[in-house]
């Protein structure tokens, strides 16, 4: 359901329904906590939206800013959802160059929970030089 012009749609309604938080509680905590500027200003999740507004957004998947070309006030899928914005060049832009830092980004794997494996212990021991398992023998310290 696409509302008129004239009228507006809440900003977590329409950041909602625009996909860009899964929930509308999200929405609005994300608009208590300063992460929307809507032309400029702080947006309270009460503050209406309307076509031809900018929005910066910052999520967990980057910072965006989005031009407000449509309002809804449902969510649909996926490619409709993309057309009630469009993304500003720079943005856009900036976010790639980002995806790229951390692909070139050396990736570290933590360890697993609990104690180690059997195996994880005998690289520990050959990394600390406890034991060499070639041999069979303790090497001296």
């Amino acid at each position: 359901m696409r509302e008129s012009s004239v009228a507006g749609v809440r900003t977590d309604k329409w950041l909602w329904a625009a996909r860009f938080f899964k929930t509308r509680s999200l929405a609005a905590r994300a608009c208590e906590l300063g992460r929307i500027v809507s032309n400029g200003q702080e947006a309270k999740a009460s503050r209406e939206v309307r076509i031809g507004d900018l929005l910066q957004v910052k999520t967990a998947a980057g910072e965006f800013q989005v031009e407000v070309m449509l309002l809804s006030a449902v969510r649909g899928p996926a490619a409709v959802a993309q057309t009630l914005y469009r993304e500003t060049e720079t943005s856009w832009q900036l976010r790639l160059k980002l995806a790229e830092e951390r692909k070139a980004m050396p990736r570290f794997e933590g360890w697993r929970e609990g104690k180690p494996s059997k195996r994880d212990r005998r690289q520990l021991d050959r990394l600390r030089g406890r034991f060499d398992f070639s041999t069979r023998r303790e090497n001296s310290r």
